[in-house]
Formats: structure tokens, sequence, C-alpha cells
């Protein structure tokens, strides 16, 4: 398959793009910066330098042309604001969809965030807040497209721990963590069998299941 990721340089995106490498699938990453290039070539991912903040539908469906799936690994990212939160983690999430329905692109992936929520409070961190509010306005659009086969992922708290292969995936799973390379492990599983994961969101976090009977839920 040819998988397409935005945020292509993200320690998710970096993972998920070896992981495809290695089963002979073609990874595109989309990264801002050429100066990135050479870390996805290393993964064997080919780079695409585009803005997603600054592109339109047009330009980025021309990147997707010939694409079976897209993964949003895109974030703003720890330091910005409220605004960039929205342009980023919202607007770039669904530029993407645009553009896939236009390319005639299938597969949508999104990952999301666990509590993402379009009517999400402030609390104690505003900038937080904004955040999840963007990420659940964004997978309320995706979830609002007949015309693609999505699924919206909502990993747990984000670590760097060494990948266990063993996971919880389901509707509601708790609170919880998730090493990033979990994460990268659950997308190519749902690349490659997207089935019973397509028309769902779902929350993901270190459990006792392997990755491929967590997804089939045997």
């Amino acid at each position: 398959m040819r998988i397409v990721i935005a945020g292509g340089h993200g320690r998710i995106a970096l993972d998920l793009e070896q992981l495809l490498t290695d089963r002979g699938d073609t990874p595109v990453g989309l990264i801002r910066h050429a100066g990135q290039a050479d870390d996805l070539r290393q993964r064997g991912a080919e780079p695409v330098v585009l803005d997603l903040e600054s592109s339109g539908v047009s330009e980025v469906a021309a990147v997707l042309g010939g694409a079976d799936a897209v993964v949003f690994a895109a974030g703003a990212g720890p330091g910005s604001g409220a605004a960039r939160k929205d342009t980023v983690d919202r607007a770039a999430a669904v530029l993407l969809a645009d553009a896939a329905e236009r390319a005639g692109v299938p597969r949508y992936v999104m990952v999301s965030s666990m509590g993402a929520d379009a009517a999400a409070p402030d609390g104690t961190d505003p900038v937080f807040g904004a955040y999840l509010r963007a990420k659940g306005a964004a997978d309320d659009d995706l979830r609002a497209r007949p015309g693609l086969e999505w699924t919206v992922l909502r990993p747990g708290s984000l670590t760097d721990a060494p990948p266990t292969g063993l996971v919880t995936l389901a509707e509601h799973t708790g609170r919880g963590s998730v090493p990033r390379g979990d994460v990268a492990a659950v997308l190519a599983a749902l690349l490659t069998v997207p089935a019973p994961a397509a028309g769902r969101t779902l929350e993901l976090v270190s459990g006792r299941q392997p990755i491929a009977a967590a997804l089939t839920g045997s």
C-alpha cells in the first residue's frame, strides 16, 4: 500500500514509517521542513515538503493521488498556543480529509487524543483545553464523512518506554498510558486490517492483549 502520513517527522510517524517499510508498504511523510527529509529516508519513507497550514485542497490532493490510505499524525506540538491548536490539530486534519475525498483515497486514520471533545472546558490550562476542542472538532468532522473509511484512534498518555505489543483497544478503556511504539504498531495494524475498526472511535492504552487480538476482539 501507499500510505501518506501527515506529520511525517513526529515520533509516532517515524516509527510507523519504519514498520510500513519493513512489511513492504510505501510510506510517504508530509513534512514542513526539508531538513527533516533524511530522517524519513533512513526509514524508507518518501519525504514530501508540504505545509498543511498554508496549502490548499488541490495542492494536497495532488500529493495524495494513488494513495491507499492517509494517516493524520500531525500536531502543533508543545509550546504552541491556542491559535495553532486550531490551525494544525483541527484545520489541517479537515484539509487532509477534504483532499482525501477529492483524490479518491478510501481510508483515513486519525491520531486523536483521549478526552478530545469539541466542547471541552479550559480547566486549569486554557491551551490544553483548546487542544482537546481542536482534536474533538476534527474527529467530529471526520465521523461525518460517509465517503471515507475512517477510524479515530485516541491514545492515552504517550510514553517513550519500549513497545510491548500488548494493549487494550476499545471504545472506552479508562485512563492509562501507552508507548509511542505501540501506537505506531496499532496504526500499522489498522491499515492492514481496516474492517474491524472502520467507522469506530477507539481508545488505546497499554494492556494484556496482543495487538492483532485486540483489533479483532478475540
